[in-house]
């Protein structure tokens, strides 16, 4: 993430308009508009339309949102509306609630003005801490293929929580595993915001093992290696006292 990139969303401002357009975008019915004008947000904040124009154009520089010009018969320069990136209309609405618990997790994330940044990944990792199972925590790693699986299957349930089917392999003895993820629920804001997509899921996947004892693990993320497929490989770097079964893949 470039440094530019990084002060987006340490705005009040910003998060709150971020967070209003989810929410419009979340409740309103299948087909409905869910741009909003410059006027509107302004009246919703209570600030002068400029200084919410200001904010606006950060968050569309940063692609946290998009803009379309309203359609109307009305003679006269169209409205500019601004709106939460969203998947195809024809979406099902479970995949759209999804990509709702992404866009809150980022809005809340960010501290008020004045407080330390938080990353994408910081902020993947806290929702990941603080909706892990807490009878399933550990302070010990897995020293065996069996076991360590088993870590990696409550780190996947994790990530079927964010709509994801995962498909899993395994090499090295079964000490890396690689996730492949298909048609990714946040697959709009990732195209343009691969790095802010990513860092949640790498987030997600330390704050998970993590919660499980396995903290010395190595974690590669691979965005788009198909038009909606990406890779995860995680990789445990903890001694194992006892070998992969035979005929487990390699």
């Amino acid at each position: 993430m470039s440094p530019e990139q990084i002060p987006v969303l340490s705005s009040d401002v910003r998060r709150r308009i971020l967070e209003h357009l989810n929410v419009v975008a979340g409740q309103a019915p299948p087909g409905a508009p869910t741009g909003r004008s410059a006027a509107d947000l302004a009246a919703y904040l209570g600030l002068h339309v400029t200084t919410v124009r200001f904010h606006l154009d950060q968050l569309v520089s940063g692609g946290y949102l998009v803009t379309a010009f309203e359609r109307t018969p009305r003679v006269g320069r169209p409205r500019k509306l601004y709106a939460a990136p969203h998947l195809d209309p024809e979406a099902e609405t479970e995949t759209q609630r999804h990509y709702q618990v992404l866009a809150g997790l980022l809005a809340q994330s960010w501290p008020v003005d004045g407080g330390d940044q938080v990353t994408p990944e910081e902020a993947g990792r806290r929702w990941a801490s603080g909706h892990a199972d807490p009878s399933r925590a550990s302070t010990e790693a897995a020293v065996t293929p069996g076991r360590w699986l088993a870590k990696v299957g409550d780190m996947v349930d994790q990530l079927e929580h964010w709509g994801y089917t995962p498909e899993l392999s395994t090499s090295a003895g079964g000490r890396a595993v690689t996730i492949t993820l298909s048609n990714c629920p946040f697959l709009a804001l990732a195209r343009v915001r691969p790095d802010v997509v990513c860092g949640v899921h790498h987030g997600l996947i330390t704050g998970a093992l993590d919660h499980v004892g396995e903290h010395d693990v190595a974690i590669e993320v691979r965005p788009f290696v198909g038009p909606t497929r990406c890779l995860v490989k995680v990789t445990t770097e903890t001694p194992f006292t006892t070998a992969a079964p035979e005929g487990e893949s390699r």
